[in-house]
């Protein structure tokens, strides 16, 4: 086991933090340059190093938003402490490199790519026997490292797999310290997809509900492939969202615990899984019907728009987000084939506009709670919650006043066999988006209404209670 005294040398990329520092900062560039991606490709014909060095001229990473790996600096802090050298040897370019440790404040010496030279496996090795002499201790993540920890007095082992750690046993270095890697990538993974965000495509049934055609196998099978293909496309779509919005997820008191944002999965792995996600998703669009994927086209154009700039623009988001609901509506109709009644078309629009401001509203009175003034990457201040809420409380009423005309229609009469039993439906109407907007109010709001929904006893009672009562009111006369 190596002395206390003996200099401990510290990877960055997947020890110091999870991420990937390259890639995080190629998304950053292109995020600001998106035309630059072609520019990209020809810079990787220079090698790596020089790629390396034509990103870090593009783009400054900040090192204040990294997920940390808690648990390994609080153990440097405490080695610090105890007197021990620090050194931080990267294969990240050194501007990357001496921003962490500019904000670690934890390093006596820093060793990064520069001036042509990839600081990685045997190279790394040697920058470091020169720098810092052949008695060290190393922190590393990878089999990249198995050379370097060959060499060690002593090894520290961060989130490395069994067959890595085997390597390192194997090769008789004495093992420090093994900060194990964190399990459930299957978990992980259906939260970075939200799964649970999938019960917004039941919307596609609203059609079929309404026209009260669940006999009907052939519309129930459309609209069945429609709902899966719906749900991958959001899947693929949440995945990308949380790839571009990863500095304002880290500035969140509860995004910044996403897969993504924590680097709890690798950024690479989001967009390979995006890209899959999507060609499933039109291979069962297509199964259902050429307008229909042309529906699903025009989705994922449009959530894509409002991740990448729509969202930056106050109300003008919370109307996009209405109408991606209200789409969904409208993508049955295309399924199915049963025409969307403008009674349907303008109760969806003000009920979504309503939840689109429950939601924005919701992530205000979180700030304000935590003493912020406004939400950083969107234009919103925590004042103008005062135009906010009678915005949205006065949307969740039309809807409901929508809602009480279409009981005294025609349409309604002729579809209904006891149509005043629709005046209760009514009632829970107002008493659910009431609700909601209390419990908005009281900071008892998730920042995503659905997920609210879903958990909350009463929204449920209410939602399960409307649907029994609309069906009674179809079959009792």
């Amino acid at each position: 086991m190596p002395s206390p005294q003996t200099p401990l040398v510290v990877d960055l990329d997947g020890t110091l933090t999870a991420t990937d520092t390259l890639v995080e900062s190629v998304m950053a560039m292109l995020k600001r340059r998106p035309w630059m991606l072609l520019q990209l490709l020809l810079w990787l014909l220079a090698g790596r190093s020089g790629f390396k060095q034509r990103v870090a001229g593009q783009v400054r990473l900040q090192a204040g938003l990294l997920p940390w790996r808690g648990d390994l600096l609080d153990w440097l802090r405490a080695q610090r402490a105890g007197g021990r050298r620090l050194v931080l040897a990267t294969a990240a370019h050194e501007s990357i490199a001496h921003a962490v440790a500019d904000e670690l404040q934890l390093f006596d010496q820093v060793l990064a790519t520069r001036d042509g030279h990839n600081l990685k496996g045997a190279a790394k090795l040697e920058a470091i026997e020169q720098q810092v002499g052949a008695d060290f201790a190393y922190a590393g993540d990878s089999r990249a490292d198995l050379p370097i920890w060959q060499a060690a007095r002593g090894a520290v082992l961060v989130g490395v797999s069994a067959s890595v750690a085997r390597a390192v046993q194997a090769s008789g270095t004495p093992v420090e310290k093994n900060f194990a890697r964190p399990g459930g990538r299957l978990r992980l993974w259906v939260r970075a997809m939200r799964v649970h965000q999938w019960a917004k495509n039941l919307l596609i049934l609203v059609p079929l509900f309404t026209s009260f055609s669940f006999g009907d196998s052939a519309r129930v099978g459309a609209a069945a492939l429609a709902f899966f293909a719906f749900s991958l496309a959001a899947s693929a779509t949440y995945l990308l969202n949380d790839l571009w919005d990863l500095d304002s997820d880290r500035q969140h008191p509860r995004k910044k615990r996403r897969p993504f944002a924590s680097a709890e999965l690798p950024l690479l792995h989001g967009v390979a899984g995006a890209a899959v996600l999507l060609l499933l998703a039109f291979a069962l669009a297509l199964q259902a019907s050429l307008g229909f994927a042309l529906m699903l086209l025009g989705y994922v154009v449009l959530t894509t728009a409002y991740s990448w700039a729509l969202k930056h623009y106050v109300l003008l988001d919370v109307l996009v987000l209405a109408v991606l609901y209200t789409y969904r509506v409208l993508a049955g109709s295309v399924v199915t084939g049963i025409p969307v009644t403008p009674w349907l078309l303008s109760f969806s629009v003000f009920t979504f506009f309503s939840l689109a401001l429950v939601k924005r509203c919701a992530e205000l009175v979180l700030l304000q709670q935590g003493g912020r003034t406004g939400a950083h990457g969107r234009d919103y201040q925590v004042g103008d919650l005062v135009v906010l809420w009678p915005l949205g409380i006065g949307a969740s009423l039309c809807s409901v006043v929508v809602f009480g005309l279409y009981v005294g229609s025609a349409e309604a009469l002729g579809r209904y066999a006891n149509i005043d039993l629709l005046w209760l439906v009514g009632i829970g109407l107002l008493y659910w988006s009431a609700r909601l907007w209390i419990k908005t109010a009281r900071g008892q709001m998730h920042d995503d209404p659905l997920v609210f929904a879903l958990r909350d006893v009463g929204s449920r009672v209410s939602v399960l209670a409307m649907v029994c009562v609309t069906v009674l009111a179809r079959l009792t006369g």
